[in-house]
């Protein structure tokens, strides 16, 4: 791991230059993974749920629908102008400016999606959003975290890495992995009460 963390000023400077610099809107791989996403979520529908590091809003809008509440927010301006703009139509979704984990809502969650982040940290910054997160996880709470696998630059370390940490968090249990050469997607539980799976939960087995 490095102890160095990637300038906030990056992402302003990106912005800066492209309204959507990773070409969410049109690339397919993002619309897949995004989908991906969603789609293992184990619940049907979430009370209150927080999207750290949202960008232009393109998983905002996929998670809006399975969410009561939703808090999407990101370190730059124009991806949170972006995103309120994409999700103008829904009044159940905040989105918001802050720096994470420094700033972190005070609000107490059941789904939190870490989708492309971890890797911008130093190793403070990422034990701090870590445990940020699973503070305000609620019991058997959500946590969904993914991220691209291959070396970066601007990265501080690699997806890889983000997950490795994760699987070995106390209070968290896996219950499902998505791998691919591109990214690779966790699906863990705030404990107690004991993790179970989808089945489990609907009284199957």
């Amino acid at each position: 791991m490095t102890s160095r963390g990637t300038p906030a000023g990056y992402f302003d400077d990106l912005y800066a230059g492209a309204e959507d610099p990773w070409s969410f809107e049109t690339r397919w791989y993002d619309q897949r993974k995004h989908e991906v996403t969603v789609a293992c979520l184990p619940r049907r529908h979430y009370r209150s749920a927080f999207e750290p590091g949202c960008s232009t809003g393109m998983l905002t809008r996929r998670l809006a629908p399975r969410c009561d509440r939703l808090l999407a927010v990101d370190i730059a301006a124009a991806p949170v102008a972006t995103t309120r703009q994409r999700l103008s139509g829904q009044p159940h979704v905040r989105v918001e400016r802050m720096r994470v984990p420094d700033e972190w809502p005070a609000d107490r969650f059941d789904l939190i999606v870490l989708s492309e982040l971890g890797y911008y940290f130093d190793d403070a910054g990422l034990d701090r959003l870590v445990a940020r997160t699973v503070d305000s996880l609620e019991p058997g709470g959500t946590l969904v975290a993914v991220h691209w696998r291959p070396a970066v630059a601007e990265h501080a370390r690699g997806g890889d890495d983000v997950h490795r940490l994760l699987a070995g968090v106390d209070g968290l249990v896996r219950t499902a992995r998505h791998e691919e050469a591109d990214f690779l997607l966790d699906v863990l539980l705030r404990v107690p009460p004991p993790a179970g799976s989808v089945a489990q939960a609907e009284g199957l087995w």
